[in-house]
């Protein structure tokens, strides 16, 4: 993940901190080998780039010795930890609202994945799609992530919220008793997706602590943030992260365009200025999730040219010989050989 594509608040680091300290390993020396110390996780201007939070999440894990950290420190992760996104969400009228509420401004904690509304027939799902591959830090993000928004979601109705279950896209883990008792439902693993389900009659129930005053001001200040991020962020970088939140049907570039509200002239001058081009860009987020797919042992090599919209798979092996001056399989091969295990089919 590029550095310029990646924020969140440096308090977040603080609950992980919490967590290490808790499991009895000396946070002083886990921030250390970040190069990072106490002192620095109470800058507010910190900005940490997506490599060292990456470091930190991964030294976390091995010097608490804890693999289900992403839970627990979901578990501390509550309403007030997300801010005015947070105070916005608990001063909704309706369940809804606060959902609404947290997929509207969800950019504004953290670009690391996306919160999306899915309506079905008989649920609604509460996704959580990467925005970029987060390999081997994924699983205790997203498990943090999604603990953290039921727990906001229980705290704005009061428990009315009733989750039918939770989706993660990975096999079960040993500690997945203590899930299904953090988050106080069915956990069901090796799904397509991540995230929450609820029968959909649940959006329209009123919340009993609402505040109309509170939330419209918090609303509007989160709305003002967002603002300035959309007036900062490039042409490239909103393109980039459209296609990221679309990895199983990319979007064209005449959809990119009615997406940014924009005609497909002005998007490709616009990105023409900026020294790239849609195809580029589309070349770049192929090439970057073609890597993290092959890494990952998650899909074949069939599967994964079908995903990233190949026509063929003799066309993904020629697309990633060029990017990789090997084929994908022995990409795979050297990768596997690398971290000692045998290289998949």
């Amino acid at each position: 993940m590029p550095d310029h594509d990646f924020t969140l608040p440096v308090q977040y680091v603080r609950y992980i901190a919490e967590q290490v300290r808790s499991s009895g390993a000396e946070v002083p020396r886990w921030l250390s080998l970040s190069q990072l110390s106490e002192a620095s996780l109470e800058d507010a201007s910190l900005q940490l780039s997506y490599p060292v939070l990456r470091q930190l999440v991964l030294d976390a894990l091995a010097v608490s010795r804890e693999p289900a950290l992403g839970l627990l420190v979901g578990e501390r992760l509550v309403a007030s930890a997300h801010g005015f996104v947070g105070y916005a969400a608990v001063s909704s009228a309706t369940i809804g609202e606060a959902l609404d509420v947290l997929t509207r401004f969800a950019g504004l904690r953290t670009t690391l994945f996306t919160i999306s509304l899915e309506r079905r027939p008989r649920e609604v799902r509460v996704r959580f799609d990467e925005t970029a591959p987060l390999g081997d830090i994924r699983r205790p993000v997203l498990e943090a992530s999604v603990l953290s928004v039921k727990n906001t979601l229980d705290s704005a109705s009061m428990g009315a919220c009733r989750i039918s279950h939770v989706a993660f896209p990975w096999a079960a883990p040993g500690y997945q008793a203590l899930a299904r008792a953090l988050l106080g439902c069915e956990v069901r693993y090796g799904q397509a997706w991540a995230g929450l389900s609820l029968a959909p009659e649940l959006l329209d129930v009123r919340l009993r602590q609402a505040d109309p005053a509170a939330f419209q001001e918090a609303a509007q200040i989160c709305q003002r943030e967002l603002d300035k991020l959309a007036a900062n962020e490039s042409t490239a970088a909103r393109v980039r992260r459209l296609l990221l939140a679309r990895q199983t049907g990319f979007p064209s570039l005449q959809t990119t365009a009615r997406l940014l509200h924009v005609t497909p002239r002005t998007l490709h001058r616009r990105l023409v200025a900026e020294g790239t081009s849609y195809r580029a860009l589309l070349e770049d987020v192929r090439r970057t999730l073609a890597v993290d797919h092959l890494r990952s042992r998650r899909f074949s090599v069939d599967e994964i040219a079908y995903r990233l919209g190949y026509a063929d798979t003799a066309n993904f092996r020629r697309a990633f010989k060029r990017w990789e001056a090997v084929p994908p399989s022995e990409y795979r091969a050297r990768h596997e050989r690398g971290r000692g295990r045998a290289p998949a089919d």
